[in-house]
């Protein structure tokens, strides 16, 4: 039964609290289901749409979520009611929360202040996911020597976690040893993601998880169109491609990492 039970895909990073999927929330998830998805993890990013994630966990056996904010919205950290949430059944982490340099505007000064506050932010994350024992799932972009100072010098390894939307710097595999995974998505069918598919091979086996990050970065072949859980087919089966290893078994892995790191079954 265990066998059988991890030949499945877990989708560890998809949105279903965005707008983009009020209409047909069902139909999304009925089509992942039926082709194997049967875990999903909703990560907590807008405080705005935590009632609503909550909403669809508590209607659905098979789906979770986090609690926490995206670098993009920390002005809205202090009415995120953790307390409120992090002991509900279905909470399983803390996050997204990190680092994100990509948009910084403004003066140098004005840059160097956002850095600062989100900074803050993210440790204060790390410290709640350390109090209350929940893994964290962290997001980095064009951010990765901070990050990893960071999750080092606040002692993140207690509880580990995963690097949402891997970015294939190499600087960050070091974490793999510090309880860390690392969340493979859609990038991975791009064809401009060389970076990606050279750094694939050396993330040990046991650290690899599968996500869409749905409603964004949509896979290949169905660029352009909106994100959804049934797609992260497409990312095992270049997993499976690239490291030359059967589907069934990155299914498994990849099934078996996510239910150790998230505390699921």
């Amino acid at each position: 039964m265990q066998k059988e039970k991890l030949e499945m895909i877990i989708d560890t990073h998809v949105h279903l609290d965005d707008k983009r999927y009020e209409d047909d929330l069902d139909e999304v998830l009925k089509r992942a289901r039926e082709e194997g998805v049967e875990r999903f993890i909703i990560p907590g990013a807008d405080p705005a749409n935590l009632k609503r994630a909550v909403e669809i966990a508590q209607s659905n056996n098979d789906i979770y979520f986090a609690i926490g904010v995206h670098p993009y919205d920390i002005d809205a950290f202090d009415t995120l009611e953790f307390e409120k949430y992090i002991n509900h059944p279905k909470c399983v982490a803390i996050g997204e929360c990190g680092l994100d340099y990509f948009r910084l505007e403004g003066s140098d000064e004005e840059k160097e202040r956002e850095k600062k506050k989100q900074k803050e932010i993210f440790i204060a994350q790390i410290e709640i996911a350390k109090k209350y024992k929940k893994p964290l799932i962290v997001h980095i972009r064009d951010a990765s020597r901070d990050s990893k100072e960071i999750l080092e010098a606040y002692n993140a390894k207690e509880v580990g976690g995963v690097l949402h939307c891997y970015n294939a710097d190499e600087e960050l595999l070091s974490l793999a040893k510090e309880g860390f995974y690392f969340g493979i998505g859609g990038v991975l069918t791009f064809k401009n993601a060389k970076k990606l598919l050279n750094t694939l091979p050396k993330i040990p086996l046991e650290k690899l998880l599968i996500e869409t990050d749905g409603p964004y970065l949509t896979p290949t072949p169905h660029r352009g169109e909106r994100n959804e859980p049934l797609y992260t087919i497409f990312v095992a089966k270049k997993m499976s491609e690239l490291l030359e290893i059967p589907l069934e078994d990155v299914k498994k892995i990849t099934t078996q990492n996510a239910l150790t790191l998230f505390n699921i079954s």
